[in-house]
């Protein structure tokens, strides 16, 4: 199973960190010890003053494929979440800086959260989702999906150009403005319209 996440997709958040706005997909990869595991808690880790969370919608891929057009991208994810894309914002800084990789700030163990799975159908209007973070029950992101700058057809077409997909792989879209810092003791609550899919407090 692999995770791929899309950077700066959304062009407010990429404005709020100074970041150009992208004319292709930023991809960027965590590794399968990344996902934080169903009832598992969540700690804060040792080596950041700064850990920042990114909500976003989360695609599961349902079926094989490899270089897919995005005319038929849509049969190759199944369904929908929302999740937490951890950042430590820090590090992150002091690595892009010295123009380094920054895996250490993104793919770090338990730094990938996903809610509950809600299946595609039909009714789902993939272009206009609107999804939200609360911390400590108060709204600190707010996104629809008719604001990213690549939609999920587009991102998994791209995706599929540069590494095979496969049954269960994950794809974090993007998140919008509002990222922000979290600390121990800290309750975020992601929600996809209005339902509530995942729950956890920073230990």
């Amino acid at each position: 199973m692999k995770i791929f996440c899309v950077g700066r997709n959304y062009v407010a958040h990429a404005k709020e960190l100074g970041n150009e706005v992208p004319t292709e997909p930023v991809i960027f990869m965590k590794p399968k010890s990344a996902l934080l595991q169903p009832n598992a808690p969540f700690y804060y880790p040792e080596f950041t003053n700064e850990l920042h969370y990114e909500c976003e919608i989360v695609l599961r891929i349902g079926k094989n494929g490899k270089y897919i057009q995005e005319k038929h991208a849509g049969k190759y994810y199944n369904a929908i979440t929302a999740g937490i894309d951890f950042t430590a914002r820090d590090i992150q800084d002091r690595l892009k800086k010295k123009g380094l990789p920054w895996e250490k700030a993104k793919a770090w163990d338990n730094s990938a959260v996903v809610g509950t799975w809600i299946d595609i159908n039909p009714q789902i209007q993939k272009n206009n989702i609107n999804f939200c973070l609360y911390k400590n029950k108060e709204l600190v992101q707010n996104g629809n999906t008719n604001l990213m700058l690549f939609n999920f057809d587009q991102i998994v077409s791209n995706i599929s150009n540069y590494f095979s997909l496969n049954i269960g792989d994950l794809i974090f879209t993007g998140t919008p403005a509002g990222v922000g810092e979290c600390v121990v003791g800290d309750i975020l609550e992601g929600f996809i319209e209005n339902d509530s899919l995942f729950e956890l407090e920073v230990k």
